[in-house]
């Protein structure tokens, strides 16, 4: 069992940035995959971003130039950079890790097992 608690959201200007982090109860240099998904009031949810066991990341073309996901292993950690944001970037914001299925590939829209209880970004214009 995996517990990942999000933190670092808040409200920000068009423009501006916050940096995401997501706190696991596992050391995350063993977890193979680990993400971030958002979902705004009114619309379906989309993977925003994710990381493989080598460190290698994949990200939706809506964030793509803008996000950068990374890990601290030391800290267990995971965190998602986001600059230059958007008013269409506010939603709800949530950590992913561990495919459901083992062979499945590590990629923004992958179906993931473990989720935490996200975190609310909004973006005012």
């Amino acid at each position: 069992q995996v517990q990942l608690v999000e933190s670092g959201g808040g409200s920000v200007q068009a423009g501006g940035s916050l940096r995401l982090s997501c706190a696991a109860s596992e050391p995350t240099y063993t977890r193979p995959c680990m993400g971030w998904f958002r979902q705004a009031p009114g619309k379906e949810r989309e993977g925003v971003a994710a990381i493989r066991s080598d460190g290698s990341t994949s990200y939706a073309d809506s964030v793509q130039g803008r996000f950068t996901i990374s890990k601290d292993n030391a800290k267990n950690t995971l965190y998602l950079q986001m600059n230059s944001l958007k008013p269409e970037d506010a939603a709800m914001y949530y950590c992913v890790a561990d495919l459901s299925y083992s062979g499945g590939w590590c990629s923004p829209g992958a179906d993931f097992y473990y989720w935490g209880q996200g975190t609310q970004v909004t973006v005012s214009s």
